[in-house]
């Protein structure tokens, strides 16, 4: 009885695990939209209107530690220095597909 009970918990744990929806990847085109309406004021182009030193641009990006995207969630998320937090006004998938974006067009040059 016992080998059966643990037989159809194990079925139903797999088939749970299997109709499971996969999880979301970042949409990059979602976050041009996010970009547009609460970073590019700043961030035109890549580029950065408080300190020109922190731009988005891939090399800036890389020598500052923000050339990943949890990295860039995490400021976007909580701000730093002159950034202002966006955790209360975006939601974490808004995050998610701004940092997307900002990647991608860090990687193509702005």
């Amino acid at each position: 009885m016992k080998s059966i009970l643990a037989t159809v918990v194990a079925f139903v744990a797999s088939a749970v695990f299997l109709i499971a929806p996969p999880a979301m990847a970042a949409d990059a085109g979602a976050g041009a939209q996010v970009f547009a309406a609460n970073c590019a004021a700043c961030h035109i182009g890549g580029g950065n209107a408080v300190n020109p030193a922190k731009t988005l641009k891939k090399d800036d990006l890389v020598a500052n530690g923000k050339d990943t995207v949890d990295a860039i969630t995490t400021q976007v998320t909580n701000g730093n220095a002159g950034m202002p937090s966006f955790g209360g006004r975006l939601t974490p998938e808004q995050i998610e597909n701004v940092a997307s974006y900002v990647l991608a067009q860090s990687d193509k040059g702005w």
